[in-house]
């Protein structure tokens, strides 16, 4: 563990790199994304940076809803669990400090909603407005 705390927009770079390069290696979630993604990773790791930038360093770069891509996705708690596990590995491996606690705790808050509003899509008889 560093004893620096994410402060930059490099310390978010290092932070999204390094998490998405374990799922990408990862059993469980690589194949989802890997479906998902195929070959815009620039792309994808480019919109987390400026998603991350936004909630953590309140430098306002990320325009966009964050949830439709992640409505169709064949997942369910099990994956949240094992995204969650490898983003709080990455940021305790890389980061101290009051914005990397953060870090993790938006974290949790996102992986939350994002399945409670996942499980009222596929109970509900009427088709999803995203």
């Amino acid at each position: 563990m560093r004893n620096t705390d994410i402060q930059t927009l490099d310390d978010i770079r290092l932070l999204v790199d390094s998490f998405y390069g374990k799922v990408q290696q990862d059993q469980q979630l690589g194949p989802i994304f890997q479906t998902s993604i195929q070959d815009r990773w620039p792309q994808h790791l480019s919109k987390m940076y400026s998603f991350w930038q936004t909630i953590l360093l309140d430098e306002h770069t990320y325009n966009g809803r964050p949830f439709p891509p992640h409505a169709r996705l064949p997942i369910d708690k099990a994956h949240f669990e094992r995204w969650l596990q490898l983003f709080h590995e990455t940021v305790d491996e890389l980061f101290q400090g009051t914005v990397a606690e953060e870090a993790k705790s938006r974290g949790n808050k996102m992986a939350a909603l994002f399945q409670i509003k996942l499980e009222h899509i596929r109970q509900s008889p009427f088709p999803p407005l995203l």
